[in-house]
């Protein structure tokens, strides 16, 4: 995936003041934990989070009696236990699991190809929502009757989970089924920022006229598609949204269970929407090294002080210039989780022995705009690239606020 919590060191950077840490629920043992790299000061006691599947009893008696599909993947989890698992041990009747990019278990490759199969542990078929068939068919809803989607989202615009709720939520406007979203928190949520897509380089991995730093919850986002009218042919989903409990747009929050392979902790997810742009480039991200989406790397730039060569590895088998010595920046530093930024975009092109060649065709569809390749070309500023995208960000900040479900940072 465009890999791609609140984001720990970007709070302690950019927030004057914050609601307390939440505690997180323990993931599954076969799950990998997001390991913290970045922490925010400790502060008093507050309610705990609840989050949208927990509200069990918010929910439960809309299933009952139902056939149910459910959009999951590894962050589908309450406590130590699978959603899928909780609610077939509740009597829930779960027909069918349809898993995003990564996989059921999210352990695949970005971009890969995902198959159908059956879940070991419940005989439960397993349909890929990635790659040819993004949008359940119509003989794929035939056997349900209300879609649950339980996806934990990092909050960028290029992020393909939120792609896929979308084609979830169309499937159920054209076939007549109830969607159900149980909210979480965004990691990213706390500003907003990043040129708005221009619906021209509409793609799977830039859907909607956001910008790229988004501020909404799954849930949110849900509400904005479905009142907005962005669904195929304006059409509005039967849609539920189970809101979390004791949640606002400034809280940090540690993600239980790392929500992609390429996304190993705190530092990562907070650095996601500032570098994920270099998928678009000759620059490797750290894909097939340890640290990646925190360290950034091109054979073509010309500083040599800091340097990697990306391997094959679970996740990574085939990244960017493997075997290649790559020369750039090492951003593991916590000082570097900050809010948005375009100067490491700006420090490696303006450095690249290759510009020729820095670009490639997938950057516009990342960028959401034809406008910021041409002006990092032209040597534009950050504040003056920025200045440019700021009247439609204003424009969009004024419609986020119709959404909101939860305590805003502004």
């Amino acid at each position: 995936m465009i890999q791609p919590i609140l984001i720990l060191g970007a709070l302690v950077l950019g927030l004057n003041s914050c609601s307390p840490k939440q505690n997180p629920a323990t993931t599954s043992e076969q799950n990998t934990p997001v390991t913290e790299t970045a922490t925010a000061p400790e502060t008093p006691a507050a309610k705990p989070l609840v989050l949208g599947a927990e509200q069990m009893d918010r929910y439960l008696k809309q299933l009952e009696g139902k056939r149910v599909g459910m959009v999951v993947n590894q962050t589908s989890v309450i406590g130590k236990t699978h959603l899928v698992d909780t609610l077939i041990s509740r009597g829930v009747q779960v027909t069918t699991i349809f898993a995003p990019e990564h996989g059921f278990r999210g352990e695949a490759d970005a971009g890969a190809h995902i198959k159908d199969a059956k879940d070991t542990k419940t005989g439960l078929p397993i349909i890929s929502l990635y790659g040819s068939n993004k949008k359940p068919s119509k003989d794929q809803m035939k056997n349900l009757d209300v879609l649950v989607f339980d996806i934990q989202d990092v909050g960028t615009r290029f992020y393909t989970y939120i792609s896929t709720m979308h084609y979830a939520m169309e499937a159920c406007a054209e076939n007549g089924k109830k969607m159900l979203v149980l909210d979480r928190p965004n990691p990213n949520g706390h500003y907003v920022d990043g040129p708005v897509l221009d619906m021209a380089h509409k793609s799977f991995v830039g859907m909607h006229p956001i910008p790229i730093v988004h501020g909404l919850t799954v849930g949110e986002l849900a509400e904005m598609i479905n009142g907005e009218k962005w669904l195929e042919g304006e059409r509005s989903c039967d849609l539920t949204v189970i809101k979390m409990d004791n949640y606002d747009h400034t809280m940090a929050y540690e993600l239980p269970v790392r929500p992609s392979p390429n996304l190993p902790n705190t530092q990562s997810i907070a650095l996601y929407p500032s570098i994920c742009f270099f998928e678009g480039t000759n620059v490797s991200v750290g894909r097939g090294t340890p640290t990646p989406f925190q360290v950034i790397g091109s054979p073509f730039y010309q500083k040599k002080d800091y340097s990697f060569t990306p391997v094959s590895m679970p996740g990574a088998t085939d990244p960017p210039h493997k075997g290649v010595k790559c020369y750039g920046m090492d951003l593991t530093d916590a000082s570097h989780a900050q809010p948005f930024t375009l100067k490491y975009l700006l420090e490696m092109y303006n450095n690249s022995s290759n510009k020729e060649k820095f670009f490639n065709n997938f950057f516009e569809k990342l960028a959401g705009t034809s406008e910021l390749r041409k002006q990092v070309i032209a040597g534009k500023t950050e504040a003056e690239i920025k200045a440019s995208w700021e009247p439609e960000l204003s424009d969009y900040k004024v419609l986020r606020k119709n959404y909101l479900l939860y305590p805003d940072f502004e």
